[in-house]
């Protein structure tokens, strides 16, 4: 049943009201960050509000503005299982990366942190955007507003060296991401209609040749899922801040995954993308972007670029599992995008607290440093584990339905794919566990305990607690895809 309800937009509402107190309030860093923390504790609650109208099968609306004639141009949101999966994670991360951020600028004495803290509320509020739309145009502005919000952070130290990347940033998600706006006008061309529907919205008719062209043109255009080789954004993106790499697993590559999904269900359908064989793209090229990333991450000694390529492997398991075309397999990805979040975002929170620490940024400084920071390098271990994939961590429960589902479609050499993408997430990550707990101090340098500020250390304890937790109690995500599975099935 289709219930009218303000909620999907007050959770936008709010979080853009929160970001102009932050930006009004930069004499007063106390009520700036304030604001930024309450800000997020409220988009949490709004967002946790929905969820037992959605678990009892209600789809929730809100039309914002629309045109009379035709009605799918409008601004418009809707809150259904597969939106709600992805924006109670994203209220999750934040309610965590919000103090770990203000933590982080403060210790450092950052520069520019009120427009800092206004970006991360901005990309927040794109976000939940992006999550709750009811049609493609409105899924398209919010996406490009998390994408140019994300611009201040990844030029936040204003040298060359960050304009650089910012340029690198601004090529790949905005003019490469231009065959994404192609793929909108195709679409809309080729079915007068940007609605979304549980089986597509294409008629019936339309030439077959049309359709790949436009679900190619999508795979290319949104850059931000960072399909190999249209990847080469998110290395230099990370440039800035260490708490702007976990804003882009949410605003960035989350989003990119999530638009993928919802672009492959929701507008060509599961009926359409098996006729045509549209899944064989979506496996190569994640199956592609999964083994060269983690190959990459293999060969760099520099921690944050070490995480940063797994990050482009371990996101497109979530387009693995859509190319799978079978229920398990979407199950399998759409939990992924939510254990890869909880697993990298407790991986970076460690790395910044490694930083603010003992000033270490690559792997080959790390070793003892499991005695001087244990309960950061504890919360490490925890984060690489479910990474690679080990019970009892969350990251192995979408693994395991992403094996069930490469199995239920009888397509072996993925679960090869699977396999290789593990063992090769155990060799870069599991050295520096070693390194950290079982190797000596560096020369002359003294065991004395030093960990990053409990602003910082408590938001990463928490996400690996989290961690853990998920593993025994996953059952909201795995609730809200198997709706998802009902609606697309």
């Amino acid at each position: 049943m289709e219930i009218e309800s303000i909620k999907p937009f007050l959770a936008v509402a709010v979080t853009f009201l929160g970001a102009i107190v932050v930006a009004l309030t930069p004499r007063w860093p106390n009520i700036r960050d304030g604001s930024s923390l309450v800000t997020a504790a409220l988009m949490l609650v709004i967002t946790l509000s929905m969820i037992p109208a959605v678990l009892d099968g209600n789809t929730l609306r809100y039309t914002l503005w629309s045109l009379s004639i035709p009605s799918s141009l409008s601004i418009a949101f809707r809150v259904d299982a597969m939106g709600l999966l992805f924006a109670v994670h994203a209220a999750l991360m934040w309610i965590v990366i919000a103090p770990y951020s203000i933590g982080y600028m403060r210790t450092l004495n950052e520069q520019a942190q009120t427009r800092y803290s206004l970006c991360i509320a901005l990309v927040m509020a794109a976000t939940m955007g992006v999550s709750f739309a009811d049609n493609l145009l409105t899924l398209y502005i919010f996406y490009e507003a998390a994408s140019l919000f994300v611009y201040p952070m990844v030029v936040h130290y204003g040298n060359n060296d960050a304009w650089a990347k910012g340029n690198t940033y601004v090529f790949y998600v905005f003019a490469v991401g231009k065959f994404y706006l192609l793929a909108c006008l195709l679409a809309y061309g080729l079915s007068g209609t940007l609605d979304f529907s549980p089986q597509g919205f294409f008629p019936p008719d339309v030439d077959a040749t049309l359709l790949i062209v436009a679900f190619i043109l999508f795979l290319v255009g949104i850059t931000k899922a960072v399909i190999v080789p249209f990847h080469a954004w998110l290395p230099p993106a990370m440039f800035g801040p260490v708490p702007t790499i976990t804003i882009h697993h949410v605003g960035g590559v989350g989003v990119g995954a999530f638009v993928v999904l919802r672009t492959a269900y929701f507008m060509f359908g599961a009926d359409t993308l098996k006729e045509l064989n549209l899944g064989l793209p979506l496996m190569v090229a994640a199956s592609i972007t999964i083994v060269v990333a983690s190959v990459i991450a293999m060969t760099k000694d520099d921690l944050k670029a070490r995480l940063i390529y797994s990050t482009i492997g371990q996101i497109s398991y979530t387009l693995f599992g859509a190319a799978l075309l079978a229920p398990a397999g979407l199950t399998g990805g759409l939990l992924q995008i939510v254990t890869h979040a909880f697993g990298k975002t407790t991986l970076f929170f460690c790395v910044g607290a490694i930083i603010v620490a003992s000033g270490k940024t690559k792997v080959s400084e790390l070793n003892g440093i499991g005695r001087k920071m244990p309960f950061t390098m504890a919360a490490f271990a925890i984060g690489a584990f479910s990474v690679i994939g080990f019970p009892p961590f969350t990251g192995f429960t979408s693994k395991w339905y992403l094996f069930l589902g490469a199995a239920e479609a009888e397509q072996y050499y993925a679960v090869g794919v699977l396999a290789v993408s593990s063992i090769l997430s155990a060799f870069y990550l599991l050295p520096i566990v070693y390194a950290a707990f079982f190797k000596d101090l560096p020369p002359g340098e003294n065991g004395e305990r030093r960990e990053a500020p409990a602003i910082m250390l408590v938001p990463l304890l928490l996400t690996a607690v989290g961690t853990m937790l998920l593993f025994f109690v996953p059952s909201l995500f795995i609730d809200l895809a198997d709706i998802v599975m009902g609606e697309v099935g």
